[in-house]
């Protein structure tokens, strides 16, 4: 039985739920599921020691290690929104989902998709301020500055998704509630209501944009900045030492920023993506990052991986 509100004098029919059914048709589901599962054990397992690390290791609590601690957490919740919720639907084969529990899981999705691409923006910009401008280094990226641009990131995403997410219980849902997606995802969800969903549609464009291309935008220029102060250093050691200490990051941001953008521009706007290939790419693109991230840029630092190995051999002196 559906359940309508009133809004603006027209009825707003808003259903009990939604079905989702973005894995039903794929061949081989029940492998993907265990590599699912295995991803969001190492997701937590690692995201968890790299914080527990930094946050009791008084000489990393510096600019850059904040930006990594705060990519951690990010890493952590973005998947928790979304696998433990598919495991569930594979095991106990209930793919309902009530109707504001759909956009509290979209809502909480897209701040920590938001958070993630912003905070690889913040590693660029840390990465910037250590390379073009070393001497300068302690004085602008201070942990109080790194502390307001991670608390304006933070209050921007809880802004920018609060928005786009309210503006969907504007929407009418009086036929098909089955979302084809491997969670409430936004486009998938809007294009199910039989009102008008042109807002939705701009918010969504909007979303795109401002979480996807602005900070990806400003990743690449961080990054022409750095290749010119790279090149016009005459010890050959300084660029190779300078381009080491980048290379993390930017596997980071290719595994994050190419497939999203991909699925993007040519799912959202052109419309010529399979829906099954559209439903795989994003549950990859969404899940593999935070499993990667942690092992690729964190547990690779020299001082992270220093502290972690000295924690689990007390651990087993211990046991």
């Amino acid at each position: 039985m559906k359940r309508q509100t009133v809004l603006n004098s027209s009825a707003i029919i808003h259903p009990p739920g939604f079905y989702i059914i973005g894995f039903e048709t794929f061949p081989f589901i029940s492998v993907y599921f265990i590599f699912l599962a295995f991803a969001y054990g190492v997701t937590v397992l690692f995201n968890i020691l790299v914080i527990y690390v930094i946050a009791f290791t008084r000489h990393l609590h510096t600019p850059k290690f904040l930006a990594v601690v705060n990519l951690a957490v990010i890493d952590l919740f973005l998947n928790t929104c979304t696998i433990p919720s598919m495991i569930k639907i594979f095991l106990v084969k209930d793919n309902f989902i009530p109707f504001n529990l759909c956009l509290l899981q979209m809502y909480v999705y897209y701040v920590f998709a938001a958070l993630e691409s912003f905070a690889l923006a913040v590693l660029a910009y840390d990465r910037l301020i250590a390379i073009c401008f070393p001497l300068h280094q302690n004085s602008i990226n201070t942990v109080r500055s790194m502390c307001c641009i991670v608390s304006v990131m933070w209050f921007a995403a809880l802004g920018i998704v609060a928005f786009t997410t309210g503006i969907m219980t504007r929407l009418s849902f009086c036929r098909s509630v089955r979302v084809f997606s491997y969670f409430c995802d936004y486009a998938p969800v809007f294009r199910l209501a039989c009102n008008d969903n042109t807002m939705q549609w701009f918010a969504a464009s909007l979303l795109t944009i401002l979480i996807l291309f602005v900070p990806f935008t400003l990743i690449l220029l961080s990054y022409v900045s750095i290749l010119v102060t790279v090149f016009r250093m005459k010890s050959l050691n300084s660029r190779v030492k300078a381009l080491a200490t980048c290379v993390e990051h930017l596997i980071v941001v290719a595994i994050f920023y190419i497939p999203l953008t991909v699925i993007f521009t040519i799912g959202f706007y052109l419309g010529v993506i399979d829906p099954d290939q559209r439903v795989l790419s994003l549950s990859m693109a969404s899940c593999i990052p935070p499993c990667v991230n942690p092992i690729v840029y964190s547990l690779k630092t020299r001082e992270i991986k220093t502290r972690a190995l000295a924690l689990l051999r007390k651990t087993k002196v211990n046991a």
